[in-house]
């Protein structure tokens, strides 16, 4: 059974704090419904605002421009993303126990969290900024976590190399069943599973 994903972010349409935190949240969650329906070109700041109700001057005390408006909603889903690894990574269970685990609550994740997953691993901006370092280190840790599980089982060549491959295969089933792409004579769940046991068996877990 697939580990279940809390989804990111707060519902949207709340009313505007003093401090405001609630505006801050209401233009990351216009700004990720406007990404990805129309796509990196089309994103303006002034569009975010009017999404949001507000004038363009009010979104730039939260962010300086588009790109660092991206950055913050890739760096809150690499975040949720670290909780529900965090959540599922039983340590004490035996090695391929975990990284089952960790596998399914990656595509527990992004199944449950659409928008994000395609704004942190599918879109392709290709005019964006460079992603900062900070931020970088922090959405790393998903990564190694995972190194960190199928280290046991790799026996002879470079971990990270495997950590990749299993990576790419559970990528690739959470795309595929995002866009509607898996063939439909197969049960996505049983798909899901397949993906997984396949991948573990992949590293001799």
């Amino acid at each position: 059974m697939a580990a279940r994903s809390r989804k990111v972010g707060a519902p949207a349409g709340r009313e505007v704090g003093r401090n405001g935190v609630d505006l801050r949240r209401r233009l990351l969650d216009a700004a990720r419904r406007q990404l990805v329906q129309h796509g990196y070109a089309h994103l303006t700041m002034r569009r975010v605002a009017a999404r949001v109700g507000v004038t363009a001057t009010a979104i730039y005390l939260h962010f300086k421009d588009k790109d660092d408006l991206i950055h913050a909603l890739i760096d809150e889903g690499m975040e949720a993303l670290h909780l529900a690894l965090e959540a599922s990574d039983v340590r004490t269970a035996s090695p391929r126990a975990r990284l089952e685990s960790l596998s399914r609550a990656l595509i527990a994740f992004g199944l449950a969290n659409p928008e994000y997953y395609e704004i942190m691993f599918l879109q392709h901006p290709e005019r964006m900024s460079r992603f900062p370092a900070d931020m970088y280190r922090r959405a790393r840790r998903n990564l190694e976590r995972f190194g960190e599980a199928v280290e046991p089982f790799v026996k002879e060549g470079d971990p990270m190399l495997a950590t990749h491959a299993l990576w790419c295969l559970l990528h690739g089933t959470i795309s595929l069943r995002l866009s509607g792409r898996l063939d439909a004579s197969l049960d996505p769940d049983r798909f899901t599973d397949e993906a997984v046991i396949r991948g573990l068996r992949m590293l001799g877990a």
